[in-house]
């Protein structure tokens, strides 16, 4: 299926989307100031080794020690030996190569491996391996042996590492592939040189930026075009497919249009869809997705849908248009860890077998690893995406500093009681001439109209009068109480 490819470029942000049909499918944006760290191989010095975690944090010159933990230590799965626990291999002040495999979220710092891997087009490098592994979405057993035997039988006698072949290298051609090699057997020298020269904690390799990382994992046979407004960038861009991957020039092309090209094709609407709890359905159906810590949900709702023959039929044609639905969201809001879907309950088993079916269909156009685990007895889909980066939300949004992330504020008349109770805490410490409140506009209102008589009502019991005071910079839920 056809598909174009548009980058926004600014200086302090790159945006980049893929468009199928003139739909926006997947949405991926890096900041010049928080730049993702996924990829990047570090030269790091270990801070404190914690054996009852069987893990050790690991300095890498980040303002957050980044997380290793026993199991993602190369040397330790791969000598043939059982796993000795991780205060026999490791040692603080220890010097340690090692990648990052999960950005920093939240509070956590990155997640590190000491497997190096270094991507390519074609394939991906593993210096520490000797096999040769195919990617699992090339799923034709006959295929996988092919590309297999092609790559072997291109290697040099003398290679040392094995290599992972990804997707995109299904139509490849031989001069393809060796070229790829050869790329990535000299970003690997580079980086032992550069170990050897500076001292931990030090960045040795960093993943390619937005541009040329779309143009290096997103560029297929399928690709219309790969419009770039920026002509710096597309220069750059120019000159890393030249050398790399030349099939992509002609479909490079620099915008020059008077109207930005995000708002051409409507993928700013998209952005600000993908930041709304809710999503509607051409249907006249509705999703609600809640984003937590620990998990995403998704509801399904039939909403304005009275379908056509039967309630059965209504229900069925609303779950088939929502799957389609969650699918392209999850990617496009990059959202991951454990995802609940709530589909609408379905009497049939024919039916739930075919919203599943129509689920996993469209969950495999997705670049990101996926397990499905299809209905509970309680009747939703669970399944779990694999999570390397910030959600597009974590990206664009910060918690609402008025409800601190809750999705809701007291009531006015919530306030006005607490406000009650802190006056008479306040008045048995405090012998003050007379209390003053200052609380927001709505807050003071309620005072003066329905709770005027809880008001008169206090300032009899303490035998002080209490004025009233707006502070127009308040949220609802922010008050103090003055002693004058």
């Amino acid at each position: 299926m056809n598909n174009d490819i548009l980058i926004n470029i600014t200086p302090q942000e790159t945006r980049a989307a893929v468009m199928q049909l003139g739909v926006v499918q997947e949405l991926h944006i890096e900041r010049a100031s928080q730049r993702g760290l996924v990829g990047n191989v570090y030269l790091g010095k270990v801070k404190r080794v914690l054996p009852g975690m069987q893990s050790a944090f690991i300095d890498i010159g980040l303002e957050r020690s980044a997380f290793l933990h026993v199991a993602d230590i190369w040397e330790n799965r791969n000598n043939g030996d059982a796993a000795k626990p991780i205060e026999k291999v490791l040692f603080e002040g220890q010097s340690i190569l090692a990648q990052v495999i999960k950005d920093p979220i939240g509070t956590k710092g990155a997640r590190l491996s000491t497997q190096i891997s270094i991507a390519g087009r074609l394939v991906v490098y593993l210096p520490q391996e000797t096999h040769i592994g195919v990617s699992q979405r090339i799923e034709d057993e006959a295929e996988r042996e092919s590309l297999r035997s092609k790559l072997s039988s291109l290697l040099p006698e003398n290679h040392s590492g094995g290599y992972i072949i990804r997707t995109l290298a299904e139509s490849a051609s031989d001069k393809e592939f060796q070229a790829d090699m050869e790329y990535l057997a000299r970003q690997w020298q580079k980086l032992q040189e550069d170990a050897k020269r500076h001292a931990a904690p030090a960045l040795l390799y960093q993943e390619l930026d937005l541009a040329l990382r779309v143009l290096r994992d997103f560029v297929s046979e399928d690709t219309t075009r790969i419009l770039v407004d920026s002509r710096g960038t597309h220069q750059r861009m120019q000159a890393f497919a030249q050398d790399y991957m030349a099939d992509a020039l002609p479909r490079l092309e620099h915008y020059t249009g008077e109207r930005p090209l995000f708002d051409l094709y409507a993928v700013e609407i998209e952005i600000e869809r993908a930041l709304s709890r809710r999503v509607d359905l051409k249907s006249g159906g509705y999703l609600i997705f809640d984003q937590t810590e620990a998990l995403t949900t998704v509801d399904v709702n039939t909403g304005g849908f009275v379908g056509g023959r039967n309630f059965d039929d209504t229900i069925f044609k609303t779950n088939l248009e929502a799957a389609q639905v969650i699918a392209r969201q999850l990617r496009l809001r990059n959202l991951g860890g454990i995802i609940i879907c709530d589909f609408i309950d379905m009497d049939t088993q024919e039916h739930r077998d075919a919203v599943l079916d129509e689920f996993k269909k469209t969950l495999a156009r997705d670049h990101t690893r996926i397990t499905v685990n299809g209905f509970s007895a309680l009747g939703l889909v669970e399944m779990t995406r694999k999570r390397t980066r910030e959600s597009l939300a974590h990206i664009l949004c910060e918690p609402c500093p008025t409800c601190q992330g809750r999705g809701e504020v007291k009531t006015a008349q919530t306030v006005c009681y607490e406000i009650l109770r802190e006056i008479v805490r306040e008045a048995r410490q405090f012998n003050a001439r007379e209390y003053r409140i200052l609380a927001s506009q709505h807050v003071i209102d309620l005072f003066l109209d329905e709770e005027s008589q809880s008001l008169a009502q206090l300032s009899d019991f303490i035998g002080k009068s209490v004025s009233l005071q707006v502070d127009s910079l308040y949220c609802q839920e922010q008050y103090d109480v003055i002693l004058m």
